[in-house]
């Protein structure tokens, strides 16, 4: 029997990378997950599919109103979804900063909110999928990095709300840096070369070392709370 057995999850942006390891660990802790994401067909096969564009809030509670009827509560929450553009603040696309701010923060917040609807009256648990860019900011500046400073500190209000509130539910962070995934492609769209010696040089994290990092939160007692969780390799410079 699993660790998380008969726990009802939702993941989001569960069809690659980070999420889609997150889907497979939580899936073989005995969790039933629900994966929230556009790209439906890629997630792992023994979670629900659930079709969300996290962009667009309506959709989002469109999507929480089909996990209502497929599911009275929700007891675990992880906000991974995530876009990266390098985007520079001097020269950068104003839609390309929209976009990571729809998805990497408000999204952050309004999944959140439905989630802790839905979560049961002993206490849910929220994890939300940061970047070491939310504790500094990296050489080449840009908007990815205040939107991580973003959820670092939506997380703390948060979790100041719930304790004013009275509310039994925990919430957490994980923030790992260069991590082996699309995303990170994406980061360094028309700086291929930058990534080639990146990846020359560092050993990258892989997808499921930040899944371990989220299992760690969830399968805490519920006495410890575990604020963030911080890692990346041991090469990585910045």
């Amino acid at each position: 029997m699993g660790t998380l057995n008969g726990k009802v999850a939702v993941v989001t942006g569960a069809s690659s990378g980070i999420g889609h390891a997150i889907a497979e660990t939580l899936l073989d802790r005995g969790a039933r997950v629900f994966g929230l994401c556009r790209k439906i067909g890629r997630i792992p096969e023994a979670a629900t599919p659930v079709s969300c564009d996290v962009r667009d809030p309506r959709r989002i509670a469109h999507a929480f109103e089909i996990l209502k009827a497929a599911t009275p509560t929700v007891d675990i929450l992880v906000n991974n979804a995530g876009i990266a553009y390098l985007s520079s603040l001097l020269e950068g696309s104003v839609e390309e900063w929209d976009e990571m701010w729809e998805v990497n923060v408000r999204a952050v917040a309004v999944c959140t909110k439905h989630a802790i609807a839905m979560m049961p009256g002993e206490g849910g648990r929220i994890v939300n999928v940061s970047s070491l860019s939310g504790h500094r900011v990296p050489p080449t500046g840009g908007f990815y990095a205040p939107t991580k400073f973003a959820v670092k500190g939506l997380t703390e209000s948060l979790r100041n709300e719930l304790k004013t509130a009275n509310l039994p539910h925990q919430i957490g962070s994980v923030s790992p840096g260069f991590v082996d995934t699309p995303l990170v492609n994406a980061y360094f769209r028309g700086r291929e070369e930058d990534l080639s010696s990146l990846r020359q040089k560092t050993r990258m994290l892989d997808p499921e070392d930040i899944a371990r990092a989220v299992l760690h939160i969830l399968e805490a007692p519920p006495h410890v709370e575990i604020g963030d969780v911080v890692l990346r390799s041991g090469d990585q410079k910045v």
